[in-house]
């Protein structure tokens, strides 16, 4: 009655050590200055590495609440600043966006990737499953899933890789 394991049972979930297992950081970009743009609703916005975009924003502020003060007031938007360690861009105390955003916004406009719409789009053009698209772009169905969702950039090599697919 011992509550000794036999050396042939299975590790427990969150019973196991792992050794040995490096994980890589995920480096965030990092904005080094912001102002606003000439057209309405839009960000000149440099990035750590030396980057420069025009981001177009418009359809966030049109979209969230939280961003109505600054549908209604260009001055407002102008006021626009680098937040903390330049994770985000700031408005006021209630009003930021993250750096991260910004920079999938970034790359969604200048063609660099798919934005989450164009990705479910193409998958139900091919009449792919998630576990389909999983498979035919070397991928987990929870990481397509979250492509469709916005929740993770989609990399370039996948975009590139449903484009290749598109003519197969």
């Amino acid at each position: 009655m011992g509550a000794r394991a036999s050396k042939h049972a299975r590790p427990r979930m969150g019973g196991t050590e792992r050794t040995g297992v490096t994980v890589p950081k995920k480096i965030l970009p990092r904005i080094t200055s912001v102002q606003a743009g000439e057209r309405p609703l839009t960000l000149r916005i440099r990035w750590d590495k030396g980057d420069e975009n025009l981001v177009d924003v418009s359809g966030m502020v049109e979209t969230f609440r939280v961003f109505e003060p600054l549908r209604r007031s260009r001055e407002l938007f102008d006021q626009v600043r680098v937040g903390d360690h330049g994770a985000d861009v700031v408005w006021s105390d209630e009003i930021d966006m993250s750096a991260d955003t910004l920079w999938r916004l970034a790359q969604e406009q200048a063609g660099v990737t798919l934005s989450p719409d164009a990705f479910k789009r193409w998958r139900e053009r091919k009449a792919y499953t998630l576990e389909m698209a999983a498979a035919a772009l070397g991928v987990s169905r929870r990481m397509v899933a979250y492509y469709e969702q916005g929740k993770k950039p989609i990399p370039r090599v996948v975009a590139l890789a449903t484009r290749a697919l598109e003519l197969a």
